[in-house]
């Protein structure tokens, strides 16, 4: 069995990683999945939250929101909605839209769509755990 699989992380925007790692911990739809060498194949949804992997022992996180995964054996591909680096993130600035994102669903009279608000919740929280991480 390989020791290492290839990641390959994107936005529509750009590639953000293109690796050989040990290890891949995505954020799914319901809960997070551990990826290693030799997985079998699966395709699915991405969530709202920090993804980790693993480079010659040191973990590496970025904030992922929405978008597909697929795995092969060999190959790990991550579509992203969005994604950022951890050492990208602004830390203070995701604790801000955070808070904003918290008036409008604890306020309705802002008028802002309650669903919404906790999309902008859940994403404002990934960049905050991410980027408090950044290289472990």
């Amino acid at each position: 069995m390989p020791d290492s699989i290839d990641l390959e992380i994107a936005t529509p925007e750009r590639l953000l990683v293109k690796e050989q790692v040990s290890e891949v911990q995505i954020p799914g739809q319901d809960g997070y999945m551990g990826i290693l060498p030799g997985h079998a194949a699966l395709l699915s949804l991405l969530g709202t939250r920090p993804l980790s992997y693993t480079i010659g022992g040191a973990k590496r996180y970025l904030s992922i929101h929405g978008g597909f995964v697929e795995v092969l054996p060999e190959q790990v591909r991550v579509l992203a909605n969005v994604a950022e680096r951890a050492e990208e993130i602004d830390v203070e600035r995701a604790r801000k839209d955070l808070q904003t994102a918290q008036e409008q669903v604890m306020n309705p009279s802002l008028g802002v769509d309650p669903a919404v608000a906790l999309d902008a919740m859940a994403a404002a929280q990934a960049r905050i755990d991410a980027g408090e991480k950044k290289v472990a």
